[in-house]
């Protein structure tokens, strides 16, 4: 048993917040989807149960329960005058864009497929996908995925990437690229920024079909065909092969879906596409390589979101085990960029050995 100090009764209490987590996540969401966590911060100390039930219309017992729940969740106070208040977790839960994607995504992609964990262990494969279809990941299904639950894949996918961007650009294009393959674009943001970056580029997306599919609509929009193009690939097959011709390949959070083993054997396909030219960026967030512990124990549980329905075998990453994976790829790590912007994200930017 560990040695670290902790009363027993603090233990006992930690493991019993573990125990109702599921329902407490849920009393929270609620409150803050029913306008309620919203009415009370408005009131700025001054809101009554009985206030709530009046001008909300909902039921007395519905919100005693709430606010109890809340309160002890830590998101509310109520003082001995039944004045309600949003402590700063609350506000948090209220206004923080970060705290917000991440209650949507795991309401929606995560939660009901989250109950069998176990058996996603067990057998190396994203049980809890089956809630949304029969795909052997979430990346054949992604675009075919209900709408709420697809706005909120993507929201949490692109809050965890967009930040970095700025200065990721300025980065890869600094020698200028002629033509930038983007492998596993997904709805093509990064090509497209690329474009808007730089009137002279070039983009090659290389991902799945459904992928591809929007990608190349979201390109059409922007009257940007013309400048990108797109290579149907799955690089689970090793026999299919990453063409040559790039003078950057850009892969942004896209190595952290898959397992070590299969991150060597895509690295090892974009190493026979490289030449001694060729930059190589890998834009991941380490979680090994955060400021703040809310960054990391998001990161950590998002592993989770991988095992339940993502793919059933892959995780977040620390920077050093990544940094291996490139080495026994053939490549090497020529420049570090961590924390671009102050987001989460670290750049590495490989060269072929």
């Amino acid at each position: 048993m560990t040695t670290k100090k902790m009363h027993a009764i603090d233990a006992l209490h930690e493991a019993q917040k573990l125990a109702f987590s599921p329902l407490f996540f849920q009393a929270v969401l609620t409150i803050r989807n029913l306008g309620i966590l919203d009415y009370i911060f408005d009131k700025d100390g001054q809101a009554t149960i009985e206030d709530i039930v009046r001008d909300l219309g909902l039921s007395d017992y519905g919100v005693r329960l709430l606010v109890e729940a809340a309160e002890s969740a830590g998101a509310l106070s109520v003082n001995e005058a039944g004045l309600l208040e949003v402590t700063k977790t609350g506000f948090f839960i209220l206004k923080d864009r970060m705290t917000q994607v991440n209650f949507n995504f795991v309401q929606d992609v995560c939660y009901e497929g989250a109950r069998v964990l176990e058996d996603c262990v067990k057998n190396g494969k994203p049980e809890g996908l089956k809630v949304f279809g029969n795909w052997p990941t979430v990346y054949e299904g992604l675009s075919q995925l209900p709408d709420r639950v697809k706005k909120s894949w993507f929201e949490f996918d692109h809050f965890y990437s967009d930040n970095a961007f700025p200065s990721a650009l300025k980065i890869v294009f600094d020698p200028k690229p002629a033509y930038i393959f983007d492998i596993g674009g997904n709805t093509g943001k990064w090509s497209m920024l690329c474009c808007e970056y730089d009137p002279d580029v070039r983009v090659k997306i290389l991902d799945l079909p459904g992928q591809l599919a929007v990608s190349r609509e979201n390109a059409r929009q922007r009257n940007l065909l013309e400048r990108i193009d797109f290579h149907q690939i799955n690089l689970l097959d090793t026999s299919q092969k990453v063409p040559q011709g790039a003078d950057v390949i850009w892969m942004s959070q896209f190595l952290d879906c898959f397992a070590v083993e299969e991150i060597v054997a895509i690295l090892k396909n974009v190493c026979q596409a490289a030449n001694q030219n060729t930059r190589i960026y890998i834009l991941e967030p380490f979680f090994d390589n955060q400021k703040y512990a809310a960054a990391k124990h998001s990161l950590i549980g998002t592993s989770l979101y991988f095992t339940t329905i993502a793919n059933g075998n892959s995780k977040m990453y620390s920077v050093e085990v990544m940094k291996n994976l490139v080495s026994q790829a053939g490549l090497v790590v020529s420049q570090e960029y961590p924390l671009l912007d102050g987001s989460y994200h670290t750049l590495l930017e490989c060269r072929k050995t």
